[in-house]
C-alpha cells in the first residue's frame, strides 16, 4: 500500500460523491484505518465476533500490503472505512449484502465470502451447543 495520503484523500473525495454519499469523505491512510477497525471491533462486537473480525481484518490488510494500483488501493480502503463506520454506528446488524457489490465480485471474492459465511455459522453453532 504505497500511495501518498494526499493522493488517497483527493481520490476518495472524488469517488465518494454520488447518490448515496452527499458529501466528501476523507479517506484514512492504511495504518490508522487498521487501528480504527480493531478498536471498533473491541468496542462494538461481542467477543466471539471480535476474534473472527480481527483475524479477517489482519489477513486482508496483510494480503493487500504490497498493492500499488491506486484504484485498487482506494477501493480497498474505502470499503473498509465504510465498514468501520457501520460497526461504530451499529447499523450493520441484520443488514444484507448489496446486490450491486455482489455482482462485481470475482469468483475468488465470492469464495472468500462463502468461507466467511461458513466460519460465522460454525462459530454460531459451536456457541449454541456449548450454552
Amino acid at each position: 500500500m504505497r500511495a501518498s495520503a494526499k493522493f488517497l484523500m483527493a481520490s476518495a473525495m472524488q469517488s465518494s460523491r454520488g447518490l448515496n454519499n452527499p458529501g466528501p469523505m476523507a479517506l484514512l491512510p492504511p495504518i490508522p484505518l487498521y487501528r480504527r477497525l480493531l478498536r471498533a471491533h473491541r468496542k462494538f462486537l461481542p467477543s466471539e465476533m471480535r476474534v473472527l473480525g480481527d483475524e479477517y481484518v489482519k489477513s486482508e490488510f496483510r494480503a493487500h500490503r504490497a498493492v500499488e494500483n491506486p484504484i485498487h488501493l482506494i477501493g480497498f480502503l474505502t470499503e473498509w472505512q465504510l465498514y468501520a463506520q457501520k460497526i461504530e454506528g451499529e447499523s450493520w446488524v441484520g443488514e444484507k449484502l448489496d446486490q450491486a457489490k455482489l455482482a462485481k465480485m470475482s469468483d475468488e471474492q465470492l469464495g472468500q465470502m462463502y468461507e466467511l459465511m461458513l466460519a460465522i455459522k460454525n462459530r454460531n453453532s459451536d456457541s449454541e451447543s456449548s450454552s
